[in-house]
């Protein structure tokens, strides 16, 4: 198996850059924010650290290509990076401390491109997570200062934590009966949001999580730690990885029931 132990280093150097200048601009009076065609907010902090993120990439790994929110794709091959400069943009501009760098790098394959690193950097919550293909996934401040995850054992869903992030992408796409079926039978359900219950999945505090709507930049960094942790994560459709448009993550026991609530849709549909 190849080793990827340089470039999580330099995804943990990329992510204290992002993480400097988004902290920077937090909670800033002169902040701008202009909304985007698909009418979601982008900040000038989003901007800015993909571009420093791209400049350092563009030196360091000049052959790699780079796929970002805000610029596209520039470059190709087999190797590219995914990033996701404020995963959370809406709390950031808000004042809300729940948003995170996210930093992945994917490799193509047999089954097309595949996370093989990734960082998710949260720095207003002061946590950092992160996964190397086969080398596990850990938390904390640094790579010589951390904790390795690991899902949860919970084998019911009545004794299961469900995570999501709002009612209304399920209404959206007629899949809201399942997931209200789903929030019946779970034990405790919390609208935590964006890439926070994917981490707290792969730490084991969270058994369950899942979101209808997503682009490629929200879920490879996640994917790898869910998947680096023991866990399973996956499309709405149970297509592995994180190219389905939606995703479902969970600490793999209860993965097939999970996919099974969501899978209902409305009458007729």
């Amino acid at each position: 198996m190849p080793d990827y132990h340089d470039d999580l280093r330099l995804a943990h150097v990329l992510a204290d850059t992002a993480d400097a200048a988004t902290m920077d601009r937090f909670k800033a009076l002169d902040l701008k924010v202009e909304t985007k065609p698909d009418m979601t907010p982008v900040s000038e902090a989003d901007k800015a650290a993909e571009e420093l993120i791209r400049g350092n990439l563009q030196r360091a790994r000049p052959r790699d290509a780079i796929l970002g929110e805000e610029y596209g794709v520039e470059g190709s091959g087999p190797r590219r990076w995914v990033i996701d400069p404020i995963d959370g943009t809406k709390n950031y501009v808000r004042g809300v401390p729940v948003w995170a760098t996210l930093i992945s790098l994917m490799v193509a394959g047999k089954g097309g491109y595949e996370p093989v690193v990734g960082v998710v950097s949260a720095p207003a919550l002061g946590r950092r997570w992160w996964a190397a293909k086969g080398g596990g996934a850990y938390t904390g401040r640094s790579l010589s200062s951390a904790t390795r995850l690991g899902v949860s054992k919970v084998a019911r869903i009545s004794d299961a934590s469900f995570a999501y992030s709002s009612l209304s992408g399920w209404e959206e796409t007629g899949r809201l009966p399942g997931f209200l079926d789903l929030t019946r039978a779970c034990w405790r359900t919390r609208g935590y949001g964006d890439f926070w219950p994917y981490m707290m999945v792969a730490e084991g505090s969270v058994d369950l999580c899942a979101e209808p709507e997503l682009s490629l930049w929200d879920m490879a960094a996640p994917a790898i730690v869910v998947q680096e942790a023991g866990g399973t994560f996956t499309g709405l459709d149970g297509t592995p990885g994180p190219h389905s448009g939606n995703a479902a993550a969970s600490n793999g026991i209860l993965h097939e029931e999970l996919l099974g609530y969501l899978r209902r849709g409305t009458a007729g549909r």
